[in-house]
């Protein structure tokens, strides 16, 4: 896997599918877990539910995310919905990046004392 990178730019949703057939996206999208950016439109509780998932792209060697119709950064609440859109845009595998989340120490744990 190549290393993610914070994207410095955006893509809109809607030229993804010209992106694609241009094949200027170059890697599997990346599915990061991420604090919320966007405040939804009253849908759940985001002071309980403070994170969300994202999708970066590799465009021309870019590192991107994905912006709304609207101009906002697209965010999902279930990685379940998000895997459902990725898919109807045509992406059959993704990676999946979660830096919110501590990982444990693999090995054998040495207790002090």
């Amino acid at each position: 896997m190549l290393p993610t990178q914070e994207p410095n730019a955006s893509v809109r949703q809607n030229d993804l599918p010209e992106l694609l057939a241009a094949y200027r996206i170059t890697h599997y999208p990346v599915v990061v877990r991420t604090e919320r950016h966007v405040q939804g439109g009253g849908f759940g509780n985001q002071e309980k539910k403070p994170n969300t998932w994202t999708v970066y792209f590799l465009v021309d060697n870019n590192w991107v995310y994905v912006e709304s119709a609207r101009g906002l950064r697209r965010e999902w609440g279930s990685l379940d919905r998000l895997e459902t859109w990725l898919r109807e845009q045509g992406f059959r595998y993704f990676w999946v990046r979660n830096d919110l989340d501590p990982v444990p120490l693999a090995g054998p744990q040495v207790q002090a004392g």
